[in-house]
């Protein structure tokens, strides 16, 4: 089973490689190349590189998932009879795929929603207003009608899925930004995102999952199969049309991931923390650059060139040195992630802890060369 779940990371790859290339000759025929910055706004330098790119990571992650729940209605339906097709191994797990359905085409329509959105944000900038007010919409439905809720033992004292619903629309919409906000150097996001969606699928493995760690397999291998093309120097951008759906893919999966290993172990509440932990650089990068413009009394929606990885450049490294940097840092505190679950409470503190540590440093080190800057400007 896990072969297979892993196999989906090269089928993603090769789909999401070839979509990016055929995106890339278009983008190039029709001039689709990266928009001015809107009113406020500060981006660098314009190159005449395409920004339609995020079509290929979309295309990667939901052409195989259309494919399969395709097959799979035809099942439901009774056209098909694909337990005498299916090799054993996955014949017992077919009536959980079948429970699937709804929640795939659910989360299938969502990204697919969100992908236009930026797609059509690449092409004309909407502003964060109407792109705030579609994460929130989308990802309410979203939770409501699947289910998919963060922190369900709340509801049983406020009386109703409200607070829970809540909860988990809020933590959509900061990953989703957090991975349009680190979109911000060539091959950043998408390189994250493979290590980010990695380390969640190792956790979903470790819960023996098969839905979540697909779907995570899928969004690694498209994201990867996008970097070819998008690893410093770029031939083309993802855009709002890639970033958008990225996050929002990470931000579901990571609610949907059993933080146990065995169905009958007993509740750990520290494995609540398990996702804050493999996101933790992307949420160190929204925060540090939301607190930099609130306090410059601009507005943490309009973008800048004030985000981490600038930073680091600022320092003196290189952009691509600065972008290896960040997927170094987003794997150790990551790692940790991973084995966040399966720890004793006083290991995950130390966990915790740690990943604490890490950015304490980093903002530390930041602090410091700052000044150190101005002492010798």
């Amino acid at each position: 089973m896990i072969a297979g779940i892993l196999s989906l990371i090269v089928i993603a790859f090769l789909v999401a490689l070839f979509a990016t290339i055929a995106v890339l000759r278009i983008s190039h025929r029709v001039r689709a190349f990266d928009s001015a910055p809107i009113e406020g706004q500060v981006k660098a330098a314009q190159r005449s590189i395409p920004n339609t790119g995020g079509i290929g990571i979309a295309v990667g992650v939901l052409l195989p998932m259309i494919a399969g729940l395709t097959v799979l209605s035809t099942h439901a339906m009774g056209l098909v009879d694909l337990s005498v097709r299916l090799p054993s191994h996955l014949t017992e797990h077919l009536s959980g795929m079948i429970d699937t359905l709804a929640l795939g085409w659910g989360l299938v329509v969502a990204a697919a929603g969100l992908h236009v959105l930026g797609v059509i944000d690449d092409r004309k900038p909407l502003g964060p207003g109407i792109k705030l007010v579609a994460m929130v919409g989308i990802a309410a439905l979203l939770a409501h009608f699947t289910d998919t809720r963060l922190l369900t033992m709340l509801d049983t004292h406020v009386g109703g899925s409200w607070l829970s619903v809540l909860v988990t629309v809020l933590w959509f919409v900061v990953i989703t930004n957090a991975f349009n906000f680190i979109d911000n150097m060539d091959g950043l996001s998408a390189g994250v995102a493979v290590i980010v969606a990695g380390c969640l699928l190792a956790t979903s493995l470790l819960a023996d999952q098969l839905f979540v760690p697909a779907l995570l397999a899928l969004v690694a291998g498209s994201a990867a199969g996008f970097l070819v093309l998008n690893f410093p120097p770029a031939r083309i951008f993802m855009g709002d049309g890639g970033s958008l759906v990225l996050g929002f893919l990470l931000a579901f999966a990571a609610v949907r991931v059993t933080y146990l290993p065995e169905s009958d172990a007993p509740f750990a509440f520290h494995a609540v923390f398990t996702p804050i932990i493999i996101f933790a650089i992307p949420i160190y990068d929204l925060v540090s650059v939301v607190v930099i413009r609130l306090s410059q009394g601009k507005s943490p929606f309009v973008g800048d060139l004030q985000h981490f990885s600038h930073r680091l450049v600022q320092r003196g490294l290189s952009k691509r040195t600065a972008v290896l940097v960040i997927y170094g840092c987003t794997l150790v505190t990551a790692l940790g992630g991973v084995a966040m679950p399966t720890l004793d409470r006083w290991q995950a503190v130390l966990v915790f802890v740690q990943t604490l540590c890490v950015l304490f440093v980093l903002a530390a080190l930041e602090r410091s060369v700052a000044k150190g800057d101005q002492r010798h400007a």
